[in-house]
């Protein structure tokens, strides 16, 4: 029998976008599913436009008083769609869905993925003890607990997640590139050209980029940014110095990397690096802060360099030294990487096995361990 599948989202915006993107165009069309339908905020989220996808929205806004309303809408719909497996996304859909079984016998697996958990974030020590007593509460009324990355996976067991609902599965894109677009964006070529891809908010880190750049003018060196603000309330000052794109819609963005000879990720956290791995399938080396994930996406000297947030002389010595031959044979080397590692096909292949191991009601769908040591040996 064909499972019918529902996620629930709250803000759906850069990352998760593209992270649902790849989930539903597989998933619409795969056998074993008989629908989808994607449940999210219908404030501050994307548009999703996948044929035979249902999109349904609820009226929410991250506010307390918000979230009891928020709970009930989402209830509403549960009921009504009947759903053999929920796929909640984030910290605060997660939170909505599982309060609404959380009295009840009764109900639909659940699948749980946090892209990225807030106690793993830039916060007090006393929150992140808050968020993991919480994740552990909840986690009683989950069933499977996707991790994004084995940074994510290590540090969920840190604070005493139940491993045998938990693996790693990182996120993957399709290979194929959108390149139909043409776009009036021309760059002086004896510039080295980096580009930032992401949100305004001091997760992302891009006023570090901007301070940095303020106090290191380098002639030689132009930056370019792609993102607008979406959690913080107060806007991002772009100096003249630097060029901001605005925000693209993502079937541009590939026209976008192939013209840039590197991408820049400052982030303070970063539970998986999406923009990495979209660079590497562009070809493009990325440069980033060794925080969160990154690390395990790029390999310092290979496929890019990696720099520390606290000694950020490090990346003047990077942009100083390096050059646009070296950078290229870095994105060909990142390309590999990504073909071998993250692309859409095994992601799916292995959140579908989750989905049925589920249905069939078996034991855990494969083994993080054997994940983090074939991680190893590559």
């Amino acid at each position: 029998m064909a499972m019918k599948i529902l996620h629930v989202c709250e803000y759906v915006r850069g990352g998760i976008t593209t992270y649902l993107n790849e989930i539903l165009k597989h998933q619409v069309g795969a056998r074993e599913i008989s629908s989808v339908v994607v449940l999210m905020s219908q404030y501050n989220s994307d548009r999703i436009h996948i044929e035979g996808v249902q999109v349904a929205y609820y009226r929410y806004q991250r506010k307390l008083v918000k979230f009891i309303p928020a709970i009930i809408q989402i209830n509403r719909t549960i009921k009504q769609i009947q759903p053999d497996i929920i796929h909640s996304h984030s910290s605060f859909a997660g939170l909505f869905v599982r309060l609404c079984f959380f009295f009840k016998r009764k109900r639909p697996k659940i699948v749980y993925c946090a892209h990225g958990w807030s106690f793993l974030m830039e916060t007090s020590r006393v929150k992140k003890k808050l968020y993991g007593i919480l994740e552990r509460v909840l986690a009683k009324q989950t069933d499977r607990i996707i991790n994004i990355s084995q940074h994510e996976f290590i540090g969920s067991q840190k604070y005493k997640l139940p491993a045998e609902k938990s693996l790693v599965i990182p996120n993957g894109i399709e290979k194929r590139l959108n390149k139909n677009q043409d776009i009036l964006l021309t760059l002086d070529p004896a510039k080295l050209n980096l580009l930032f891809v992401g949100r305004f908010d001091r997760q992302k880190g891009i006023d570090i980029l901007i301070d940095f750049f303020k106090s290191n003018p380098l002639k030689h060196v132009r930056l370019y940014t792609i993102g607008e603000n979406v959690l913080d309330p107060v806007l991002m000052k772009i100096p003249e110095t630097i060029v901001s794109l605005g925000w693209i819609d993502h079937n541009q963005i590939d026209s976008y990397y192939e013209k840039f000879d590197a991408v820049i990720i400052p982030s303070r956290w970063e539970g998986f690096g999406l923009v990495a791995i979209e660079a590497m399938k562009n070809k493009k080396p990325v440069i980033a802060s060794n925080r969160g994930d990154l690390p395990e996406l790029v390999q310092n000297g290979v496929n890019g360099y990696l720099f520390d947030l606290d000694h950020l002389e490090q990346l003047t010595q990077i942009l100083n030294t390096v050059s646009k031959q070296g950078l290229k044979v870095m994105g060909e080397q990142g390309f590999a990487i990504f073909q071998e590692r993250y692309t859409d096909e095994k992601f799916n292949q292995q959140l579908m096995a989750v989905y049925l191991q589920l249905m069939e009601g078996k034991g855990h769908p494969m083994d993080h361990q054997t994940h983090l040591d074939d991680q190893a040996q590559m």
